[in-house]
């Protein structure tokens, strides 16, 4: 079996995969009884994570479907769950504000919301919380039965990852559809040049890149001095490791996700390298770095050169991909044609897969493959080491506090240095 793998063109590959999904779906299709929700029933969502991002989720899902409403809310800060609320209500998208059903005894507060939401009367989850909570929140929501929207990425660390695998494929086998919000997976621009690079338009594969060259992050200009270290961190979290991941996970995923998707495989290894060259050693800032290049190889030997930073500005900026072929390149994007609001179109086709009405998704074991891909990248640039795949999927690495309180003590890792910091 091993040897025949080895054998196996990419092309054949994603065929293979197209026609097993054309298959799944002529499934579901033919079966809509085993899709939860099939047919045009009220589809009652809940949101677990009421930032910036969860807020335009919660939007987004309910502008884009008929028949569908909010009726639960959960956040670890009343402030957060109470503002997004009403940017909700008041929302920009038309169509929302009647889809909002959310009454008082369904505005979850606490480290345990998010079981409190999974326990409402939902048929839809959609989790938005900092990716540290990833993991926890994707386990609960497969074992309450529930079909899944999951900002990306998919973890912080590799034994949270690997627990999103394990419940990707049990949401398969509960035919859950699990959609990511690496939304260029439904842009259709994007889509429709995947199509065309998997029929040969650019011929085999030889190169690719991916950059997110950008500005920083910063939540917080500065530290109330009522908040314990838990509160703090969870409110300024982009800058510290555990919650965040660092920008090659949490951000430049969307790019390294592209290339994953394009080339259908994993790569096998990488090295990797970065720093702090700007952002000072302050607690505001935490311990992340500001920059990470990394180069990844995949089994057949094309390489993926990958660049992420966020230095302030002015600075150059670029956001983009790049696969070199035998017979031409693309930007992922340049052979379709431009659609409708790839944010919308992403909970579109979660409802449609939900209903019968358009394939079956599960984009779990794919994202939580990029999202270990960025933190092999990281891993690589803290250590100063080459770190394979299979060290990075047998690796013990857990980041996540073993208790949640908000008076909690958190100590801050010290900015890893290559040569010093450790990979496990």
């Amino acid at each position: 079996m091993e040897s025949d793998t080895k054998h196996i063109s990419r092309r054949s590959f994603l065929s293979n995969s197209t026609a097993m999904a054309a298959g799944a779906t002529a499934f579901m299709i033919i079966r809509p009884e085993l899709v939860r929700g099939a047919g045009n029933e009220k589809l009652k969502a809940g949101l677990i994570g009421c930032g910036g991002r969860g807020t335009e989720a919660a939007q987004q899902f309910l502008h884009g479907n008929e028949n569908v409403e909010l009726v639960a809310m959960g956040d670890i800060f009343e402030d957060h769950l109470e503002k997004s609320l009403a940017e909700i209500r008041e929302s920009k998208y038309a169509g929302v504000a009647e889809k909002v059903k959310v009454d008082p005894d369904h505005h979850f507060i606490g480290f345990d919301a998010y079981k409190k939401v999974l326990a409402s009367d939902i048929d839809v989850v959609l989790l938005a919380t900092p990716p540290g909570y990833r993991p926890e929140h994707f386990v609960a929501a497969v074992e309450a039965k529930k079909h899944i929207f999951a900002e990306k990425p998919f973890g912080t660390d590799p034994v949270g990852v690997r627990k999103v695998m394990a419940a990707a494929k049990k949401a398969e086998e509960l035919k859950l559809t699990v959609v990511s919000g690496a939304q260029r997976r439904n842009q259709r621009e994007y889509l429709e040049t995947w199509q065309k690079v998997r029929d040969g338009a650019i011929g085999d594969i030889v190169a690719t890149y991916g950059y997110w060259v950008g500005t920083p992050v910063i939540q917080q200009k500065e530290r109330d001095p009522k908040w314990s270290d838990m509160v703090f961190q969870h409110r300024a979290w982009y800058s510290f490791v555990w919650i965040c991941g660092d920008q090659i996970v949490e951000q430049h995923l969307h790019n390294i996700d592209v290339i994953h998707w394009f080339m259908g495989a994993h790569p096998v290894k990488v090295f990797a390298s970065g720093g702090a060259a700007w952002r000072p050693r302050v607690e505001i800032y935490g311990n992340i770095y500001d920059h990470i290049d990394a180069d990844f190889t995949f089994a057949d030997g094309v390489h993926l050169s990958s660049h992420c930073r966020q230095f302030r500005k002015p600075t150059y900026t670029n956001v983009s991909e790049l696969i070199v072929g035998t017979k031409g390149r693309t930007n992922c994007r340049d052979m379709g044609q431009k659609g409708e609001d790839p944010y919308v179109q992403e909970h579109i086709a979660l409802v449609k897969s939900i209903r019968g009405d358009g394939p079956y998704i599960n984009d779990g074991m794919a994202v939580a493959e990029s999202t270990m891909m960025c933190i092999m990248a990281r891993e690589s640039a803290y250590s100063g080491q080459e770190i394979t795949w299979d060290q990075i999927m047998n690796s013990p690495l857990d980041l996540q506090p073993k208790a949640f309180d908000y008076d909690m003590k958190l100590e801050v890792p010290p900015l890893p240095v290559p040569g010093e910091y450790k990979f496990v």
